[in-house]
């Protein structure tokens, strides 16, 4: 039997609708300013000294020594970037090789939908099962007990997503505690996306899974250099895992990219040995943030917390109650602004939820366009 084929991601969806309308798209989630003028120079620096032939397959020995580096200043924990830290071809392949490196036919993976959409293609596509636990507006946080009640029969693997795409909710201390003690008697695994670290406002701190070390033991740890460093296009990220998960890990990442862009790779090393910029993001990107909820301020939107990732949460039921990607096409159409609805991180979307998405990592002018075109709403 053929693994089932994906459906278009809602991303290609919205993004082909707002180029043949010329809508400000508001909903795919890619800075449109430009990266420090710094990691740039590196870079071109970088082209410019002979590093351009393949590098080694789990990545240049700088770029795993400053990640090793950056997870003991962040995190306040110690990896081997030898055996337990390699680089990919950004995030999403190394949330698929992981993927693609744990499960087996049959194999049953549990989500918290809405989730990022290339979860479930990479598990289906090796015969896995995806079963899933719906996180409920507006609050969108996890039913422990209920998560609990699933674990009677545990799964292989368990995805989480933290800073979460696309609801901008971050994962505390206790849900931590919590899901570190109900995974304790089970040899299920965990995924942990955690490609929006560095975006997380208003004080809070985040809190990788590498701080638990029951959580850590079993856990592989996707980020991105794309979302850090807004390059997006230059996919570079990065996986961290015990030595007998990565080098599950390496073996297949070897036969998909083998290796990873090397100026890139060497110009992220020279970046991360100057931690201001990371360590600024979340003042920078909370004022885009504000900046979005105060032009929205008089408008029928009702914008939710964002408290990580560079997404909020707009609920339009004062504005219509249209399913979700209806009124985001009519959005596009209409009023030119693209959004993303939340039904497209959904398997099984919940009845009744008015809302779509928001990227505020734009310019402020970008902003301001968007924000004038739906208060016509």
């Amino acid at each position: 039997m053929s693994a089932p084929s994906p459906r278009p991601s809602i991303f290609s969806t919205i993004s082909r609708l707002a180029h043949e309308h010329g809508a400000i798209n508001l909903g795919q989630g890619f800075p449109d300013f430009a990266p420090d003028e710094g990691l740039v120079d590196r870079f071109v620096y970088h082209l410019r000294h002979s590093s351009n032939q393949y590098a080694p397959m789990a990545g240049v020995p700088a770029l795993l020594q400053a990640i090793g580096s950056k997870i003991r200043r962040v995190q306040g924990v110690s990896v081997d970037p030898q055996t337990e830290v390699t680089v990919t071809s950004g995030a999403t392949q190394g949330l698929w090789t992981a993927i693609q490196s744990i499960v087996g036919p049959g194999d049953e993976v549990l989500l918290f939908d809405p989730a990022y959409d290339s979860y479930a293609p990479a598990v289906e596509s090796r015969g896995g099962v995806v079963t899933s636990i719906n996180l409920v507006g507006p609050e969108f946080r996890i039913d422990w007990a209920r998560f609990a009640e699933r674990l009677k029969r545990p799964p292989k693997l368990v995805i989480i997503n933290n800073p979460h795409n696309p609801t901008g909710t971050c994962l505390r201390h206790e849900d931590l505690i919590e899901l570190e003690s109900l995974l304790a008697p089970t040899e299920t695994l965990l995924l942990s996306d955690e490609v929006y670290e560095h975006l997380v406002y208003d004080g809070r701190e985040h809190l990788s899974v590498l701080r638990y070390p029951g959580l850590r033991r079993r856990a592989l740890v996707t980020s991105s250099f794309g979302k850090t460093f807004h390059v997006t296009g230059w996919k570079v990220g990065y996986v961290v895992a015990p030595p007998e998960l990565t080098q599950r890990f390496r073996q297949l990442h070897q036969f998909t990219v083998f290796t990873v862009n090397t100026p890139a790779q060497y110009a992220i090393a020279d970046q991360l040995a100057e931690p201001a910029h990371y360590e600024g993001l979340p003042t920078f990107l909370a004022a885009k943030r504000d900046a979005l909820a105060r032009a929205l301020s008089t408008s029928k939107f009702a914008l939710l917390p964002s408290e990580g990732s560079y997404f909020v949460l707009a609920d339009y039921s004062a504005v219509s109650d249209e399913e979700d990607g209806r009124f985001a096409e009519r959005l596009i159409v209409e009023h030119g602004v693209a959004t993303i609805p939340i039904s497209g991180f959904y398997r099984d979307a919940p009845a009744g939820q008015r809302y779509v998405r928001l990227c505020f990592a734009k310019k402020e002018e970008t902003l301001a366009r968007g924000a004038r075109r739906l208060l016509s709403c």
